[in-house]
């Protein structure tokens, strides 16, 4: 049975592979503008599916001092207005069951954080929305029991649901990728692997996460030679002065030639 849907004219699922990127968190409007149209002009080039991502609130920040982002409503009207200007489908965090309904009016998926992967609440509000469904696989979840995860957003009647795997926790504030995980989840649902997040080191920084992004390039070329859909990367134009999660983006000048070898090595392994 295949498990390919379709968001926009991005094709989930069906050997081609697409990107998933954007900032972190929305720092302004004519920030997520510029991330949305730089990065859909290197996309475009190279022929690759793209679909932007920002988040309207960070909650699960270390530390309550971190930036949050600007809120469900400035934040959902910033991301309508990218939808509108530049055509392309937009994913989302969602946090709460509460916010389903109204992110699902702005965005064309929505995204269940990490640590939130087996709220059965949000994940049936989540599948309710009627849009598609981007489950991050938890640190501490095994691959296999993403299972029920994906069950629980189908019980709803939405088949369009996806599974990124992000690393597992080792140790404290370490994460590591096992690439077994792949094949495994990509059983059940199309598979992005997030090559931003599998480098985070996370609370490591005195209150905000480190993260290791040189080796993003290794962690995304070894998940592409192993089989996915699709790729998530968190893309900044200044990852030194992003207002989240920039010690683990990856640097906007080094993204197009990241996704032309990654083309070779897809290309190479279908």
């Amino acid at each position: 049975m295949s498990h390919s849907f379709e968001i926009g004219p991005v094709r989930v699922g069906e050997g081609q592979l697409f990107l998933i990127a954007g900032p972190c968190v929305i720092e302004s409007e004519s920030h997520a503008l510029k991330m949305a149209e730089a990065i859909q002009r290197i996309t475009a080039d190279l022929g690759v599916p793209y679909i932007f991502k920002a988040s309207y609130d960070k909650a699960n920040r270390t530390s309550v001092k971190s930036f949050r982002g600007p809120g469900l409503k400035e934040g959902t009207r910033i991301l309508a207005k990218v939808a509108k200007v530049t055509g392309l489908p937009v994913l989302t965090d969602v946090h709460e069951p509460s916010h389903c309904e109204a992110a699902a009016e702005a965005v064309d998926v929505l995204q269940i954080p990490a640590f939130l992967c087996r709220q059965t609440d949000l994940l049936v509000a989540a599948g309710k929305s009627g849009r598609a469904v981007n489950i991050k696989k938890g640190q501490f979840v095994a691959p296999w029991d993403m299972a029920h995860c994906v069950e629980k957003v189908r019980s709803t009647g939405n088949e369009r649901v996806s599974l990124t795997e992000r690393g597992a926790s080792f140790g404290y504030n370490t994460l590591v990728v096992d690439f077994r995980s792949l094949p495994v989840m990509r059983a059940m649902a199309p598979v992005v692997f997030d090559g931003t997040h599998s480098v985070q080191q996370p609370s490591a920084a005195g209150g905000v996460s480190g993260g290791q992004p040189e080796f993003i390039p290794l962690l995304a070329r070894a998940a592409v030679a192993a089989g996915i859909d699709g790729l998530f990367l968190e893309v900044h134009d200044d990852p030194a002065n992003a207002k989240s999660d920039g010690a683990n983006a990856l640097d906007l000048k080094l993204l197009k030639p990241l996704l032309e070898t990654l083309l070779a090595i897809h290309k190479a392994a279908s």
